[in-house]
C-alpha cells in the first residue's frame, strides 16, 4: 500500500496541507484531478489550502486508490503562529450608492470602453465607496483616496498592477461626478519591469501531448499559434478564420483596433478536426450555457494540462502569447513583424522579447569556459 504522508505548512502567509509520497505516476496522476490543488515551482510538489473540507476531500480521494494517509503530524499544534493583521471589513453599500454605481456603469459604457474594463473599474469603485461609507466621509478628498490606498491595497498586500487599475477606475469616477481630479493629484505606481516567463518549444509541444481533449487543445493551440490574448481567443467567431489567406482576423483587440496573424497550417488541421466534431454556430468556442466559453474554464484548461506535463514555471495563459513572440524572434522574424502580428501600440513593447530570447545571450562566451 503506499503511503501518503500530509504535513503542515505555509505559503504567502497561508497555511497549507504539504502532500509527501515517493514518485509514483499513478498517484500523481490522481491527484491532478483534486480541485484546488496546486503545484510548488521549486520543489514539485502538490498543496492544497489547510481546511478540515480539504483534508477530508484529500484523505477520501487518496482512499480511492487505496493509499495509506499519514496525517498525524497535521494534528500537532502550529507553535509560535505569526500575529495576523485584522483584515480590513467593509460595509454593505446603500441604496443610493448603488444606483449611483449603476450610472456610472452605463456612464462607461457609453465611453465605449471595453466590458472587461467597465467591469474592473466599477469594481474597484465599489470598494472604495465602501471605504468612504465606513470612514464615514462626506465628500471625496485626496486623504480618503491615500488611506484606502494604504489600508485597501498596501496593507492587503495587493499587486502594483492592482493599485494602477483601483487609481485609474477612481479617476474615472471623479471624472464621472465632474469632480476637479487635477487637485487630487493622484500618482499612479510604476510598475515592476519584470521579464515574461516564456515556454520552450519542447515545453508547448508538451501541453498539446498532454490535453487530451480537442476542444481544450485546440484552444491552447489557437492561443500560442496566433499569440492571442485570451479575450481575442474566446471572442474569436468562426467567420475570423480565413484558412484561403491562412490569417485570423482579430476584430476589435486591445485599444478597439482590428488586426490579422498567423493561421498555422498545423493548428488548421486540428482545427477542422474540432468544427466536425464539437459544429460550433457563431463564436468558435461555446460555453455550455453561454455563447462564448468563459475566461475561468480557460484558465482551468491550462491549469490542468501544467499540472500533467509537470512544468515548475510560473505559467499563464499570456505565457502562451510570450512564448508565441519569442519563438518568432528566435526563428530571425523581424521585430515589426512581430509588433504588428501581437497588435502592440508601442515598438518598445515589443522589444521586451528581445531581452528573453535564447539568441541574444546563448552565443555569449561565459568567462567560466575560459578558466
Amino acid at each position: 500500500m503506499k503511503t501518503v504522508k500530509l504535513v503542515r505548512g505555509e505559503q504567502n502567509g497561508e497555511e497549507i496541507i504539504l502532500i509527501n509520497f515517493d514518485p509514483d505516476p499513478k498517484v500523481e496522476s490522481h491527484l491532478i484531478g483534486l480541485p484546488g490543488l496546486k503545484r510548488n515551482n521549486s520543489n514539485g510538489k502538490f498543496h492544497l489550502k489547510n481546511s478540515a473540507k480539504n483534508l477530508g476531500l484529500l484523505f477520501n480521494h487518496l482512499r480511492k486508490i487505496k493509499c495509506y494517509v499519514d496525517y498525524s503530524e497535521l494534528s500537532q499544534k502550529q507553535v509560535a503562529a505569526p500575529v495576523k493583521r485584522k483584515r480590513l471589513f467593509l460595509p454593505p453599500i446603500d441604496s443610493f450608492h448603488k444606483e449611483d454605481l449603476m450610472r456610472f456603469r452605463k456612464w462607461l459604457e457609453e465611453k465605449r470602453l471595453s466590458p472587461h474594463t467597465v467591469n474592473t473599474y466599477v469594481e474597484v469603485t465599489h470598494f472604495f465607496v465602501r471605504y468612504s461609507i465606513l470612514k464615514k466621509s462626506k465628500s471625496y478628498t485626496k486623504h480618503l483616496v491615500e488611506s484606502f490606498n494604504y489600508e485597501f491595497i498596501v496593507c492587503e498586500g495587493k499587486s502594483v498592477s492592482y493599485q494602477n487599475q483601483c487609481i485609474n477606475g477612481i479617476k474615472k469616477y471623479f471624472l464621472f461626478k465632474d469632480m476637479d481630479i487635477g487637485t487630487l493629484d493622484l500618482i499612479r505606481p510604476k510598475k515592476e519591469r519584470k521579464l515574461p516567463v516564456v515556454l520552450s518549444k519542447m515545453e508547448v509541444r508538451l501541453l498539446m501531448d498532454v490535453t487530451h481533449n480537442l476542444k481544450h487543445r485546440t484552444l491552447l493551440a489557437l492561443i500560442y499559434s496566433g499569440g492571442l490574448r485570451i479575450g481575442e481567443a474566446i471572442n474569436l467567431k468562426v467567420d475570423d478564420i480565413d484558412s484561403k489567406r491562412m490569417l485570423i482576423h482579430i476584430k476589435g483587440g486591445k485599444g478597439k483596433k482590428d488586426r490579422y496573424t498567423l493561421l498555422s497550417q498545423s493548428f488548421l488541421e486540428t482545427l477542422r478536426q474540432y468544427y466536425k466534431q464539437y459544429k460550433p454556430k457563431a463564436y468558435l468556442f461555446e460555453g455550455q450555457n453561454s455563447s462564448t466559453y468563459s475566461r475561468s474554464s480557460a484558465q482551468w484548461v491550462l491549469k490542468n494540462a501544467i499540472l500533467r506535463a509537470g512544468i515548475r514555471k510560473e505559467v499563464t495563459l499570456h505565457t502562451l502569447r510570450h512564448s508565441f513572440a519569442t519563438h518568432l524572434l528566435e526563428n530571425g522574424t523581424d521585430i515589426r513583424y512581430i509588433q504588428e502580428l501581437l497588435g502592440h501600440s508601442s515598438p518598445k513593447t515589443t522589444m521586451i522579447y528581445t531581452h528573453v530570447t535564447e539568441n541574444s545571450i546563448k552565443n555569449i562566451s561565459n568567462p567560466f569556459d575560459d578558466l
